[in-house]
């Protein structure tokens, strides 16, 4: 098994991690009641999906 000759820095190591962050999700507007929801989900809202009722939401 192959040993590294020299030890990686911790700016090196940290260097090569910048790349992973977190994304903000997409908000869209629904089309129904124009709220912001995420993307392909069901508004939480009124409950419609793609102009037809998924669920029913309590009042």
């Amino acid at each position: 098994m192959a040993h590294p000759k020299h030890k990686i820095s911790s700016t090196r190591r940290d260097k090569r991690r910048t790349h992973y962050k977190a994304v903000a999700p997409t908000i869209g507007v629904c089309s129904n009641c124009g709220s912001a929801t995420l993307l392909h989900r069901v508004c939480p809202e009124c409950g419609y999906y793609r102009g037809k009722q998924a669920i029913e939401v309590k009042a």
